[in-house]
């Protein structure tokens, strides 16, 4: 619990926040440590608690708040807290502001569950490179912001041209370098769903693009019971195994 990502949900519509919950602690290392409603009640709580939260998912349409009033507070008076906005708000002008007042990411109601869980996962990553080393190098840097080959960074696949839509360039190194990391072992999607913290549908989305590309083989794993499973292997630790 003690090394979970702490989360505030700001959120006014407890039903909305009750899913949010849901959805933040199916993803592995994060914990809720609350739930406000209004603005007052969110700076409240920020002013009383012994232990501010590493990341708040914030609502823009608070009825207390008017606009991303409530982002720049706790961005001006808590500048260590991270904060990702889970709005209906998609107006360009509203995501433009919430970029440049810092926001980690932004997604837009309604939410999409494995847009969601790659979200933190990123989260979960940044916070271990910046907690774990002192200085980074310039491709460290590079494989956090999604800069390859010259390329622009990108906060989600949707705006890479390079990956098709659902594909998440930093997500996807991930698992590449674990298949990497497994030398030939291989994994299904269930495995590699719980080792990531996302769906088994992501994980298979993933794991296909990744065949697609000719990057990983396939094989069928049999077991004791039901149909057989496709195990997926990164292709070039396959081959030197083959």
């Amino acid at each position: 619990m003690n090394d979970s990502i702490q989360t505030l949900i700001i959120e006014d519509d407890f039903r909305i926040a009750e899913i949010n919950r849901r959805y933040v602690e199916r993803v592995e290392g994060y914990a809720v440590q609350g739930v406000v409603k209004t603005g007052e009640e969110a700076l409240a709580y920020l002013k009383e608690c012994t232990s501010l939260p590493q990341l708040i998912l914030l609502d823009v349409y608070i009825p207390d708040v008017k606009g991303l009033e409530l982002l720049w507070q706790i961005r001006h008076l808590y500048h260590e807290i991270d904060l990702i906005p889970v709005t209906a708000a998609n107006e360009t002008v509203t995501i433009e502001e919430a970029f440049r007042g810092g926001a980690f990411d932004y997604i837009v109601k309604p939410v999409d569950t494995d847009r969601f869980a790659q979200s933190l996962e990123r989260y979960k990553e940044y916070r271990k490179i910046f907690s774990a080393k002192e200085t980074l190098e310039q491709t460290e840097i590079d494989a956090f912001t999604g800069v390859t080959d010259g390329s622009y960074p990108s906060r989600s696949s949707s705006t890479n041209t390079n990956l098709p839509k659902g594909i998440d360039p930093i997500t996807l190194n991930d698992i590449t370098q674990l298949l990497g990391a497994d030398k030939g072992k291989g994994v299904t999607a269930v495995e590699l769903s719980k080792k990531i913290g996302t769906s088994r549908s992501t994980a298979r989305r993933y794991l296909e693009y990744l065949v697609s590309a000719k990057k990983v083989h396939t094989i069928l794993k049999y077991g004791t019971v039901g149909r057989p499973e496709r195990e997926y292997i990164l292709r070039e630790t396959y081959e030197q195994n083959d």
